[in-house]
Order: C-alpha cells, then sequence, then structure tokens
C-alpha cells in the first residue's frame, strides 16, 4: 500500500492528543512535513511502516509522536512500550531529546542507550521502569543477554536509519534483537536508501506495510536546485591546494569536509589550519568529550570547517552548515546521498562539491546512476576567479559598512587627505587596505594543473589501465596502489571459497574496531582476496583475522607484497 496525501492542514486534524499539540505548539511546529502528513494517520491505526525519506525531512516526529499517542498511561510492568533502534550515539542522543521534548506533558520516561556512557547509569534507569528505549543495537543486544532489557511487552520497534546501520555491520545484532520482541509488535523502518538488504528486512518482521517515499522537492524550471551538486576533477597531490581554492570562492558559512580516514583527517585539519582556516577534526579515535569540544566550537561559531569521516559524522545535525566536500569520491552511491542530505533543507540552499580523482571519475558516473541527478564536472577555480571572489568580498563588505555603520567620525581623514589627492584616490587606497586586510592579498598561488578525463584507448580500443583478472577484467587496482593513507591486506580466500565482499567486511568489523565505512576498496578473485584498510589499523586487522574463520575457512592474511617491492 502507498499513501500520497496532500491535504495541507496542521498537526489537529491528525487527531494528536491534547498534550503532543501543546508539546508542538510550544517547540513552534505548526504544520507537519510531508513524511509526518503521510506517515502519522497509519501508525495511529497500529500498521507496519516502510519509509524512506533523507535526515532532515522530519521523520523523527514521524514515529514518535504516533508512539507516545498510542502508548498506555500506566507503564504497570515497567518494561519498555517501544524500542527505537539507531546507528549512532549521537542520533540515540537526539531521538531520544526530541521524545522528552514531545512527550514531556505525558510524563514519559524515556532512556538513550548507547557506548561510551556509563552502564550503570543504565541499569538503574532499566530496574525503575522506562516507557521508551532508544539505543544502539550492539548495546541494545549487550542488555538484552544480561537479562536487564525485556522486551516481551514492546508494542512498537522502529530501526530508523537501517541502511546506515546495515553499513555498519548491525545486520545479525538487529536480527538477535527482533528474535526477542513480541510477534504481534508493530514495526516501523525508516531508511534514507533502500539497498536491496533492506527489502530482506522487510520481508522477514513486516507485516503489509504501508510504504512512503518522501523525495527532496524538484527545482521548479528556471530555478536552482536546494542543492547545487557539483565536482571538480584534479590529482592527489594538488587536492589540499585545490580544497582551499574552492573555499574561498565558495565562502561557506559552515561545512564538513569528509575524509576517508583518521589519518587523513588529521592531516587535512592541519594543512587547512596552516592555511588560515578554522577547521577541526572529528573521527573514532576522538573521546566523547572531545568531540563534544568541537561540536560546540561549530555551533558556537569558533569553527566554520569540520573534517571528518563518514563513520564520526553520522548522526550530527548541524543546522547553519552550508557546504558538504567529498575529498574523495565515496566508494558507494548511498553514501553520497547521506553525505549530501545534511544541506538543502528546510528550504535553505546547500552546495555539495566533490573532488575527484582522475581514476575516480567512473565512480562519479555510478553515482549519478544511483540518484538520477547529474553532477556537472567544472574547471578548478583558477587564481583569476579567486582573486574577482576575494574583491567581490570586499566590495559587499565595504557596501554593508556604507549602508550600516556610522561613519561621520572618519569624515576628517577623507577632507584632510582630498586636500592634497583626488577623492578617487583616496577611495582606492581605502579599498586596498580593507582588501588586504580581509584576506585578499596577492600572495602567491599554487597552479593546479588541468585534468582529462577522458582514457585513452589502446591498440585493441580498450583503455588503457593495469592487468586483467583470470576472468579479463582489469586489476587496476593492484597496479596503482592503495589510496592514500591506506594499506592493502591479502586474504588467501576468494570466490572459489564463496566469498563475497559483505563476508570480508562482515569479519573485519566483527573483530576489530572498524566499521564498514573505514574499510576501502575490496577485490576477490579465485584463490584470493584484497583489502583496503586504513594503515595505522592493519596490523590490529591481520591479527583478528588469523583468530577467525571467513566462510568457515581459516585464511592466510598479511599485507599484500606488490611487484618490485
Amino acid at each position: 500500500m502507498t499513501l500520497n496525501t496532500t491535504d495541507p492542514s496542521g498537526f489537529a486534524e491528525l487527531e494528536l492528543r491534547p498534550e503532543l499539540l501543546d508539546a508542538l505548539s510550544g517547540l513552534g511546529y505548526e504544520e507537519p512535513t510531508p513524511i509526518q502528513r503521510e506517515a502519522i494517520p497509519p501508525l495511529l491505526e497500529g500498521r507496519d511502516l516502510l519509509g524512506q525519506a533523507a535526515t532532515g525531512t522530519g521523520k523523527t516526529a514521524a514515529f514518535a509522536l504516533p508512539v507516545l499517542q498510542r502508548m498506555a498511561p500506566d507503564g504497570a510492568d515497567g518494561g519498555p512500550r517501544a524500542l527505537v533502534l539507531v546507528p549512532t550515539r549521537e542520533l540515540a542522543m537526539q531521538v531520544s531529546e526530541a521524545f522528552h521534548h514531545y512527550g514531556r506533558g505525558l510524563d514519559t520516561r524515556v532512556l538513550p542507550i548507547y557506548g561510551g556512557q556509563p552502564i550503570g547509569r543504565q541499569l538503574r534507569a532499566l530496574e525503575r521502569g522506562v516507557d521508551v528505549v532508544v539505543a544502539t543495537p550492539g548495546r541494545a543486544l549487550d542488555h538484552i543477554r544480561r537479562g536487564t532489557l525485556h522486551l516481551g511487552g514492546l508494542e512498537t520497534v522502529v530501526m530508523d536509519e537501517a541502511d546506515e546501520m546495515l553499513d555498519m555491520g548491525f545486520a545479525e545484532d538487529i536480527e538477535a534483537i527482533l528474535q526477542e520482541t513480541p510477534d504481534d509488535r508493530q514495526t516501523v523502518l525508516f531508511s534514507a536508501t533502500m539497498p536491496p538488504r533492506i527489502n530482506g528486512i522487510v520481508r522477514r518482521h513486516l507485516n503489509d506495510p504501508v510504504r512512503i517515499e518522501i523525495r527532496r522537492p524538484a527545482a521548479a524550471p528556471g530555478e536552482a536546485p536546494l542543492v547545487r551538486q557539483v565536482a571538480y576533477v584534479v590529482p592527489r597531490t594538488y587536492k589540499p591546494a585545490a580544497l582551499g581554492r574552492v573555499l574561498d570562492v565558495e565562502a561557506p558559512e559552515a561545512a564538513i569536509v569528509f575524509c576517508r580516514t583518521r589519518d587523513e583527517v588529521d592531516q587535512l585539519t592541519e594543512t587547512l589550519n596552516g592555511r588560515g582556516y578554522r577547521a577541526e577534526a572529528l573521527h573514532g579515535g576522538m573521546g566523547q568529550e572531545q568531540r563534544d569540544r568541537v561540536m560546540g566550537r561549530l555551533r558556537a561559531g569558533t569553527a566554520d570547517l569540520l573534517v571528518a569521516t563518514d563513520v564520526a559524522a553520522r548522526g550530527l545535525d548541524i543546522e547553519q552548515l552550508t557546504h558538504v566536500v567529498n575529498y574523495d569520491v565515496p566508494s558507494a552511491p548511498e553514501s553520497y546521498v547521506h553525505r549530501i542530505g545534511r544541506v538543502g533543507r528546510a528550504g535553505r540552499e546547500g552546495v555539495a562539491v566533490t573532488l575527484a580523482e582522475p581514476r575516480e571519475h567512473r565512480m562519479l558516473k555510478a553515482i549519478e546512476r544511483v540518484t538520477g541527478q547529474r553532477i556537472p564536472v567544472e574547471k578548478i577555480p583558477t587564481v583569476a576567479d579567486l582573486r574577482a571572489r576575494r574583491l567581490e568580498l570586499t566590495r559587499a563588505a565595504l557596501q554593508e559598512s556604507l549602508l550600516t555603520d556610522d561613519l561621520e567620525r572618519f569624515r576628517v581623514v577623507v577632507e584632510t587627505l582630498t586636500d592634497e589627492f583626488d577623492v578617487m584616490e583616496v577611495a582606492l587606497a581605502a579599498v586596498k587596505l580593507a582588501h588586504e586586510a580581509t584576506g585578499g592579498g596577492e600572495e602567491a598561488e599554487e597552479d593546479i594543473p588541468e585534468v582529462s578525463v577522458a582514457a585513452r584507448p589502446d591498440r585493441r580500443g580498450r583503455a588503457e589501465g593495469g592487468r586483467r583478472d583470470e576472468g579479463g577484467r582489469r586489476d587496476e587496482r593492484r597496479d596503482r596502489g592503495p589510496a592514500g593513507g591506506m594499506t592493502r591486506l591479502f586474504v588467501g580466500v576468494g570466490r572459489a571459497a564463496g566469498v563475497r565482499p559483505q563476508d570480508l567486511v562482515g569479519a573485519i568489523t566483527g573483530e576489530s574496531r572498524l566499521s564498514g565505512r573505514d574499510i576501502g576498496a575490496i577485490e576477490i578473485a579465485d584463490r584470493f582476496s584484497l583489502v583496503e584498510v586504513p594503515a595505522p589499523a592493519a596490523d590490529e586487522v591481520i591479527a583478528a583475522l588469523r583468530t577467525t574463520t571467513i566462510k568457515g575457512r581459516r585464511a592466510t592474511v598479511r599485507r599484500e607484497r606488490r611487484p618490485g617491492r
């Protein structure tokens, strides 16, 4: 069943209880968003629901309000009536806070459960009794196995950002958790993308679900899209300079720059700060206190660039964000969708910039096919473009000063100088000083070579590249070496043993501290596989894989031995 409701009525028409309407009014909510308008009625009826909606569309309220509406006024047995599974602790905190805000007139007991938090506090809260548990899958399963989280009285299970949870290796945990819930529960699943693995969960665990898909509104003919997407093809060694050039021209209010590895995050943050930007690093190697300080600086405006890995940035909601930069092309189109979904929210315009190496151009095409949107490839702004942009910023600053500032006290300076110089010369000197004071000096700029993205055919009509594997496919990755900051591992099982990429990802994420997004390119040959992992974690992954089995087999695991090395 698919709904397509367009009734513009407010929350009162959704027949929510007065306590919820009062809370929404106090929060300044007047009209439901499309996902709320379509999801709330069937959820109030107790229907299962499958919703495709990006972050920032209002989906938290879409499932939280029905959960609160249907909750019995007395939590007699103390067990939770609703369980919300989310991929990250940041999202667990955000969703928990939303339940508190919406349910403040109902005395709803909400408990967030996630790693990195003292477990004693969670145990005491569970003993006292809670109505709603918002949890990451791993910590929820830990409590279930301890016997401290009982799901026998559960009425509703919500899986939020399900595709993210699967990408992070939580598939088995989710299945185990759902086995502990009543068969007659209501099941709700939200996901920004719908990869095939989601369909398996839907078939197994949702009963005749209502299906809702909320796409970002397309721009009207002649209008610019809410998210302007652009890519630049640039050699890897010139990427820091290219990023600086793009940032100077774009002049974002606040931006996230996504990198693949922790090392790349730290190196790029240091480079950007050395170039005069206010950049902060965010990655999985940082503690929660460090993360909180970084986010505080960004929200306070004392930093304007966040350099982060995918995993570290999940669940973050930065209201003033105007730009998302992919320092590398995401290896999965779904990652691209999640990243650019952070801008262009609530009618605000946003910009998504991707820096692609020449070999990554085909990955851009794959993203275009999945998203159905063209990503124009443009030339890196030139030095002349940069200087023109800086002059425009100086002009805008002077215009604002002329319109808003009290300039009378400077009149004596101008009158004194015009006795000796032409008024135009005085103005030019003043503009020069203002321009240099705002960083618009004529310092030397690094030349960035233009790159052709077309592959050169060889005599047999094929694009030149690396070796080919047993099936005749080109093996470019082995010739060119691993991506920056990554180490390639040799794993002694391959296609002949039935090994698939997800088997390798599952083994690594299950036995090490890495998540699926930390893992780079994977190649599977008949008798072996090659996997890129962050260089600092290589020894840990090797040791972990040597103690486990892949497809039931013990495998040789070591660093790849490349020819000539």
